[in-house]
């Protein structure tokens, strides 16, 4: 019998049940999808260093995966609380008809797990279907076959998420049963007429703290842009956060009081339609939710610039794959510590690349005692130890360069006889070398003087890597190198293949060759890098980025689903004394959009500043177009917290108009 009512009662509230079941389903698919990367059999298709990759970003998931089941555990209890403040007077009325609490009990066990259940079977068999779609995503980032793709259920994926969804929920169960036992009959029945507790607040002391909030967030956001240079160390840039959180919570707080006030001060505005009661109704919901307002702000601030960010290095990494690595293939020796070039290694090894390449160069650098970093950039430099000053500078023809330059599509140097260039393209060292070429320094070689060419590093390298890392070198007339010693051995070269096969065969080869001594960088390993490191990123952040926004629209519409049981009978008044269904709908709508609106608005804010430190922080890796990054972004924010959004309106609108 109990089993029977518990399945009746599950049909009769499904419309109670519509958000629960939503974000249930979405966190098992999630769960799923996140999890189920390595398994798929598309990425047996793929080469050994994609499948490191894959395998190191499923580890990372799997980790990232404990902290997001700890969010929808939490996402779960917070539901919970929801669906048993709406039947505290259902199960007062079973207790009234004689059953024991442990029978009640029983009821809410029964529905827990079948809620449970057909949530988890939904999300898996969503979960399973869009997988199968990530996985095609990943193998074409990866350029793998696609001709032998084949649907597979990931058996471990598939473990995780009942293991994780199982011990979620019998916490659940457990944290329901406490809530029944501990309840007092008489709590139960009148439930449905006690509310929170609001009290009016002061709208001097509100203008006051709203005025400090804006002055205490202006000061955060300058110390974040403006002044970042000051933010030496990781406590400074957690201050600043801790200055934004506590400022966002003063603002919500004195909101509340002022948006009141301010309103009622327009009385034609304030007394048309339904808008007096309208007023009191959001603010009253802000300022029940001072606290929670403030989270849920932070959390769609940190959706926001993960998200943004992750797409953004993603676009990053695929985009500066050609600038990054122009050849084929790039062979570097430290010749100052092998006492070997490049060439000689070859040789010595009875290596032949000859038939590889269709075109090549070998160069090598040169070190000088009178150009260290202490006597370029000495100044500059602060807090560097005593060895670091005296390590020498590398040096290279301007011939060598040039022919460098030709392969990599970069621009080429005339040089006088007296002149220097200096080149690299790590934006840190570079910022650094521009404040000392402000003045075209002098510099010393062989005890001959040379002034700069220009004011500024000019953009290029040397060594092919996946990401602009080059600190900088010399560019010298080619006589400036007479009498010193070498530095490093290159050889760039581009393979003699015509299809995509040929290229691989021949980049296998040639890395096979790679040893302590002899260091092998190939655009085909870059690409492979940048991509995987892309794919890690953008699937962290998609992956957090969901979780948070799934959690943060959840709370929002459970919190106003439990704000429109609790005024059921003020709209019950209200159709008493003659207002229309359609002005109660138009005052639940802009109730609802300005309780979804206002974490949103303050976060968007935050995110303008935000998004600029994030791509200070990033700026190692490259430039980050940020413009298509929070295009992306505002996507998924209106399918997902618009979706909630909908969801929520459509719910209350059903809950007011119950009889």
């Amino acid at each position: 019998m109990l089993f029977n009512l518990s399945i009746k009662n599950i049909k009769q509230s499904f419309k109670d049940y519509a958000i629960y079941f939503v974000t249930l389903i979405l966190g098992v698919a999630i769960f799923y999808i996140f999890n189920a990367l390595e398994t798929q059999s598309v990425m047996l298709q793929i080469n050994d260093t994609a499948k490191d990759i894959v395998k190191m970003m499923n580890n990372i998931l799997s980790g990232v995966s404990i902290f997001v089941s700890f969010v929808l555990g939490f996402l779960i209890v917070y539901a919970n609380r929801f669906l048993m403040k709406r039947r505290k007077r259902e199960f007062g009325i079973y207790l009234t008809l004689g059953m024991s609490k442990f029978q009640v009990s029983k009821i809410l066990i029964f529905e827990t797990i079948i809620i449970g259940l057909i949530s988890l079977v939904m999300g898996l068999i969503v979960g399973i279907g869009l997988s199968q779609i990530m996985s095609i995503v990943v193998a074409n980032m990866f350029e793998a076959d696609m001709q032998q793709f084949t649907f597979v259920l990931s058996t471990n994926a598939l473990f995780k998420s009942c293991l994780y969804f199982g011990i979620m929920y019998l916490l659940v169960i457990v944290f329901n049963t406490v809530q029944v036992n501990r309840q007092q009959l008489l709590q139960l029945i009148v439930s449905h007429q006690q509310s929170e507790m609001i009290r009016i607040k002061n709208p001097g002391i509100c203008i006051i703290v709203f005025i400090i909030a804006v002055l205490l967030l202006s000061y955060a956001y300058y110390n974040v842009t403006s002044n970042a240079s000051s933010l030496v160390s990781f406590f400074s840039v957690i201050l600043q956060m801790i200055y934004g959180a506590l400022a966002t919570y003063l603002i919500y707080w004195s909101l509340a009081g002022l948006l009141l006030y301010f309103i009622k001060l327009k009385k034609n505005t304030y007394f048309k339609r339904l808008n007096s009661f309208t007023i009191k109704q959001i603010s009253s919901k802000i300022n029940t939710a001072v606290l929670s307002s403030t989270v849920i702000c932070l959390l769609l601030f940190l959706t926001i610039c993960i998200f943004s960010s992750a797409v953004a290095l993603n676009n990053t990494a695929n985009e500066e794959i050609d600038q990054l690595a122009p050849a084929d293939v790039c062979m570097y020796i430290d010749t100052k510590a092998n006492n070997i070039t490049v060439e000689q290694y070859l040789k010595n090894h009875q290596i032949d690349i000859s038939a590889d390449l269709s075109a090549s160069y070998s160069f090598n650098t040169y070190y000088s005692s009178q150009l260290t970093y202490g006597t370029t950039y000495g100044n500059i430099y602060s807090d560097v130890s005593e060895s670091f000053l005296n390590e020498t500078q590398r040096i290279v023809k301007v011939g060598d360069y040039n022919q460098v330059a030709k392969l990599y599509h970069l621009p080429e140097y005339n040089l006088n006889d007296n002149e220097y260039v200096v080149v690299g393209n790590y934006s840190n060292s570079m910022n650094m070398i521009n404040l000392w070429l402000r003045e075209k320094p002098d510099i010393v070689l062989n005890d001959k003087i040379y002034h700069s060419k220009f004011t500024q590093c000019q953009n290029g390298f040397l060594m092919m890597q996946s990401s602009p890392m080059d600190m900088g070198f010399f560019v010298v007339p080619d006589n400036a190198v007479n009498n010193m010693m070498i530095d490093a051995s290159y050889l760039i070269g581009n393979y003699d293949a015509s299809s995509r096969d040929q290229r691989n065969e021949i980049d296998q080869k040639i890395t096979d060759y790679t040893s302590d001594t002899l260091i092998i960088s190939t655009k085909i390993q870059i690409a492979t890098a940048n991509t995987g490191s892309g794919a890690m990123v953008i699937f962290i952040g998609l992956y957090i980025g969901i979780v948070f926004l799934i959690s943060c629209a959840a709370i929002l519409a459970l919190r106003e689903l439990s704000q429109a049981i609790d005024n059921k009978e003020k709209y019950q008044i209200l159709r008493k004394i003659g207002v229309d269904e359609k002005m109660i709908n138009h005052s639940i709508f802009i109730q609802i959009a300005i309780y979804f609106l206002l974490p949103l608005i303050l976060a968007l804010i935050h995110s303008i500043f935000g998004l600029q430190v994030c791509t200070l922080m990033l700026e190692s890796v490259g430039r980050l177009d940020l413009t298509r990054a929070t295009l992306t972004t505002a996507i998924f924010l209106v399918l997902i917290y618009g979706g909630y959004f909908v969801i929520t309106y459509w719910c209350s609108k059903n809950i007011i108009k119950e009889n």
